[in-house]
């Protein structure tokens, strides 16, 4: 039948800040009567202060009264109100709250399942492993390095005697040489190359060889 006439309410309920908006109206509207009757208790403050005893003054005095009593009792629902608006605050604020820590909860579930999703496809056993192959090739490649960069045919080292041993053996044999080139016998095998007949030059007088050929 609801449905039929629609007189289902679909409006939405109403929320604590909804709630406190209108107590905080309620407030203005009273903050507004309290204005009014302060005014009317100063007018009738004058009066009263200028007029003598009597009964004019005291029918002032009654309505001053009057006044008072409707102020007191204005401040007073004013004070009920805004309690009750603190209050509907606090819970209000409490209720953020908990929807933040909710949210912080469901959003910290999910990264913790995401994680051990993420951590059950690894596997510490491969991965140090693979740590293990790796420093394997590093020290393979250092040692290539290092067998690239040995020189072949290394010398073994001289001592000093043996160099001093080998020049005087040079310096012999160049004054053995140095002696036969003098004695006619032969040069130097260090001049061998120089004093090649390949290599000397022809000293021959061409002027003489023409003279030659004429007398003949």
């Amino acid at each position: 039948m609801n449905r039929l006439f629609g007189s289902k309410n679909s409006a939405p309920k109403p929320t604590l800040g909804d709630a406190v908006n209108n107590i905080d109206e309620r407030v203005g509207n009273l903050d507004v009567r309290l204005s009014k009757i302060n005014a009317e208790l100063a007018l009738y403050q004058q009066k009263i202060s200028r007029m003598r005893d009597g009964p004019g003054k005291t029918a002032l005095k009654q309505k001053a009264l009057k006044l008072l009593r409707q102020r007191k009792q204005i401040e007073g629902q004013k004070d009920q109100l805004e309690n009750q608006s603190w209050n509907m605050t606090q819970a209000s604020m409490t209720t953020d709250n908990l929807q933040n820590t909710m949210i912080t909860i469901n959003a910290m579930k999910s990264a913790n399942k995401e994680l051990r999703k993420t951590y059950g496809k690894i596997d510490i056993d491969k991965i140090e492993s693979l740590q293990d192959e790796m420093l394997d090739l590093i020290d393979k490649s250092n040692e290539l390095q290092e067998a690239m960069l040995s020189s072949y045919d290394q010398v073994d080292d001289i001592s000093e005697s043996e160099l001093d041993a080998e020049l005087d053996a040079l310096g012999e044999e160049m004054s053995y040489e140095n002696e036969l080139a003098e004695s006619g016998i032969g040069a130097p095998s260090y001049l061998n190359d120089q004093l090649s007949t390949d290599k000397l030059p022809s000293f021959v007088d061409e002027t003489e060889e023409k003279k030659t050929e004429i007398a003949n």
